[in-house]
């Protein structure tokens, strides 16, 4: 059965304590929104996002992102609420089911759970010790009876351990017709989807409840929700890639954006990060080095090394304390103490300790270009825009302002001058 998708995206949030909306806020290098929206088009072609709270924003991002996505925008001064969230929402098919924009760890796998039956309803939920904090399911001979707010339950329904994990799957018809029907008599004054449940159970329709696991229907509602399922998107994604064949050093160290995707045989040393949509194919990252939204190929890098994004860096070594920003090494060494930004250097060339393109004039950046088999020394200053072409060496301690040409010495020093005895004077001994 073909199935609609609703993303509830609307709420303000603000036990998150930020002026960033809550669903924009990031887990392993996506807004949570965005992993939601992801598990959702693999499920559907008709995928609406409800919004309210700064929707302008949040819509923004998803265009720039997305394409085909439909949104809906809360009347939530006059309905607020969750149930108040779907007036006014007409799905295409048959089936409709409902997320939550913040609950980033949530699965294809899991999500066909809910959708894969012939249930009236199915609804999410998890079975706590510590239920706190969340609406209960009433279960009776193993049909869901109703569902109780935390902040509605008595004494006894507080005891109830079966909690609600907010995803639903209901035929869209009785989506339509419950929906208008809502009122919202109860503390807080809003209309709950939840009180569904109870009509289509009154009306003898068929609410199937699915148990799910906690940690894939994980709300992030504060920065600690955040942490941890950062910690578990994490946790996850090292093991996937281990699975495929990358080599980790202490894995539990290592951050791995979700972007990112390794070919051949990787290793990945303790304490390095990848960040953003970075490929890697048979690359060594050493320890503590950064890779950010770069291409790493059949090159080692660090340890202790930074690549800034848009590089590509190919059969070639990056050492200790280097940081390469926007630029192409193709066959180069770069061992230890260099800063190359905005560059392009060729098979052969190798770049001392200590040398510097200097790609920012205050205003613009501008470009180095070196050639092939081209010996840069130490403590070289190379001021862009230039070209070094090939066959070039450049002095130790050198500052070069202009091009040099195919097989020249380039060489800018201060002569050296000797002052004899001139420590004994300085101090007024010998």
């Amino acid at each position: 059965m073909a199935v609609s998708v609703v993303i509830l995206a609307a709420g303000q949030g603000t036990r998150m304590k930020s002026k960033t909306p809550k669903v924009l806020h990031e887990i392993s290098g996506k807004p949570m929104l965005f992993h939601c929206l992801e598990a959702a088009q693999k499920l559907s072609d008709d995928i609406t996002v409800v919004l309210y709270h700064e929707a302008e924003m949040i819509e923004k991002r998803i265009i720039e992102n997305y394409k085909n996505i439909h949104f809906h925008i809360q009347d939530a001064l006059n309905f607020p609420g969750t149930g108040g969230a779907l007036r006014g929402i007409e799905p295409r098919h048959e089936k409709t089911l409902i997320l939550n924009g913040d609950m980033p760890l949530v699965t294809n796998e899991a999500l066909h759970k809910l959708i894969d039956n012939n249930a009236d309803i199915t609804m999410s939920v998890i079975m706590l010790n510590n239920p706190s904090g969340y609406g209960r399911v009433m279960i009776e001979n193993g049909k869901v009876t109703h569902i109780v707010e935390q902040k509605d339950c008595t004494p006894d329904q507080l005891l109830t351990k079966s909690v609600n994990a907010g995803v639903y799957a209901l035929k869209s018809d009785l989506l339509k017709k419950y929906i208008p029907l809502l009122n919202n008599n109860n503390v807080q004054k809003e209309y709950y989807l939840t009180d569904i449940i109870e009509m289509a159970v009154n009306e003898g329709k068929t609410v199937l409840p699915i148990e799910v696991g906690e940690e894939e229907f994980k709300g992030v509602n504060s920065k600690f929700d955040l942490a941890h399922a950062e910690e578990i998107m994490q946790a996850g994604i090292r093991t996937k890639w281990m699975m495929e064949g990358v080599i980790m050093r202490l894995p539990q160290t290592i951050y791995i954006d979700s972007r990112a995707s390794f070919e051949g045989e990787c290793v990945l040393e303790n304490g390095v990060s990848i960040i953003g949509k970075c490929i890697l194919k048979n690359a060594h990252i050493k320890s503590n080095s950064v890779v950010e939204s770069s291409e790493i190929i059949n090159s080692d890098i660090g340890p202790m090394a930074r690549i800034r994004p848009e590089s590509i860096i190919q059969d070639s070594h990056v050492g200790n304390f280097v940081e390469i920003k926007k630029s192409t090494l193709n066959g180069v060494k770069a061992g230890h103490l260099s800063y190359l930004g905005d560059s392009e250097i060729s098979t052969g060339s190798n770049i001392g300790a200590g040398v510097i393109t200097c790609n920012y004039d205050g205003k613009k950046k501008y470009k180095t270009i070196i050639g092939k088999n081209v010996f840069v020394g130490s403590d070289s200053q190379l001021v862009a825009p230039v070209i070094i072409e090939d066959d070039v060496m450049i002095g130790a301690g050198t500052t070069v302002t202009q091009d040099v040409t195919k097989g020249s010495l380039a060489v800018s020093r201060v002569p050296q001058k000797n002052v004899p005895n001139f420590f004994y004077k300085f101090f007024g001994k010998k």
